[in-house]
């Protein structure tokens, strides 16, 4: 490495938005790269992402071993806590000033930050922020969501651990279902605003065990009340127990929600805060065919169960932090990591960096070739696609019948 690229300082990593199975792994990977590289002498961890910086929370300087690492990979949610905070528009704010406080204060020339889309737009509009000042700070995005929702990366890391919990779950309700014969429908709601991948993971039992909801329904196509009661009433006719899944962002045609009597308002990136689409059809089902029908709705459950998380996640995960600090000191900013699967029979991926002003603030969905004509259920190419990611299962280090999660 060229001493022109090379800049001697300490290094700051944060972790913001919704928890996931694998936002640690991607964490251990940074520290883990930043220990082992003689540009950075120390790397100090964010209490809170950004907010705190700017709310004047002094991060903590961290040294961990080879084993405190593990530990850390296999423990779920966001060990440095999180926050969902936007930063201004303006760069004149009083929280930019208060953030370079803190980088001069502690020689900070590296920040990595992982999080999801909106966590991206913080890592954008920091990098505009220091280019504008004239700053030098190698400013990286690590990728994390379980919504898989970020474009430019094959997937993202949480992806393949939550969705390998909705398989599983779905796998033990269908099973749990099978044992009756009275007609009854059951509708799992499953996370996803406004793309399906979770709700398509539904669909993988079936190409693993062979049992599979009757019908998958994702928020990329219009949701449709007559064709849905259709589905339901074609299906009791078929077998009793009847079980579908719902993404929590289905719409009618007009773009409405369907549960949006239950919306409770929306969040400080106006994002609709949503919940109750599988009550509301649940209702539905009961008032227009008069069977036993119940809801069930993952919610959280779904986002940090590392009991049941993917080894390919994992091992992805924290490969994509180290990554992230190779970049850095290659005299990268302004990036996100990315995942570009081989052109290969065998599943395999390489790590990439792309420009996250073309990343921030969008977002990816469902495409149209992996879902079926009638809009009720995904493709074989769509559980091709996503069966590499729930492989292989993580060793998980148990202490009195539950596991052992680490916590700085």
């Amino acid at each position: 490495m060229s001493d022109k690229l090379s800049i001697l300082g300490n290094a700051i990593v944060g972790q913001s938005g919704g928890p996931t199975a694998a936002i640690n792994a991607s964490l251990a990977g940074v520290i883990r790269a930043a220990q082992a590289a003689p540009e950075i002498e120390h790397i100090y961890g964010m209490k809170n992402g950004v907010e705190g910086l700017v709310k004047g929370v002094e991060p903590i300087n961290i040294t961990l071993s080879e084993t405190q690492l593990k530990l850390l990979s296999s423990t779920p949610a966001s060990a440095l806590g999180s926050c969902r905070h936007k930063l201004p528009e303006d760069f004149d704010s009083e929280e930019y000033k208060k953030l370079e406080e803190v980088f001069d204060r502690y020689n900070i020339k590296y920040f990595f930050y992982i999080g999801g889309n909106d966590s991206m737009d913080t890592v954008h509009k920091l990098s505009e922020y220091c280019k504008l000042k004239g700053r030098k700070l190698r400013v990286i995005g690590v990728p994390k969501t379980i919504d898989n929702d970020l474009i430019g990366t094959d997937h993202t890391p949480g992806y393949g651990s939550a969705a390998k919990f909705i398989a599983i779950t779905v796998q033990e309700v269908l099973r749990d279902c099978a044992v009756y014969t009275r007609p009854a429908v059951t509708i799992i709601e499953i996370m996803g605003r406004d793309a399906g991948w979770l709700a398509a993971a539904a669909a993988l039992p079936g190409a693993i065990s062979g049992v599979a909801p009757d019908y998958i329904y994702l928020p990329e196509k219009p949701f449709d009340t007559s064709s849905f009661l259709n589905d339901i009433k074609a299906a009791l006719n078929s077998h009793p127990d009847v079980v579908v899944a719902v993404s929590e962002g289905i719409r009618d045609a007009e773009g409405n929600y369907i549960g949006a009597a239950l919306h409770k308002g929306k969040d400080v990136f106006g994002n609709v805060n949503l919940s109750g689409v599988g009550k509301a059809l649940e209702l539905l089902v009961k008032e227009q065919i008069g069977c036993k029908v119940r809801s069930i709705e993952l919610n959280l459950l779904q986002r940090c169960a590392s009991h049941a998380a993917s080894l390919t996640d994992i091992c992805e995960s924290e490969r994509i932090g180290e990554s992230a600090v190779k970049a850095a000191l290659n005299g990268e900013t302004a990036k996100m990591m990315c995942f570009k699967r081989k052109d290969e029979t065998e599943y395999g991926i390489d790590i990439i960096s792309n420009d996250v002003i073309n990343i921030a603030n969008q977002t990816k969905t469902v495409p149209d070739s992996y879902i079926n004509d009638c809009n009720n259920y995904i493709t074989d190419e769509c559980i091709n696609y996503m069966l590499p990611l729930i492989k292989g299962e993580l060793p998980v280090v148990w202490e009195n019948g539950i596991p052992k999660h680490f916590t700085f």
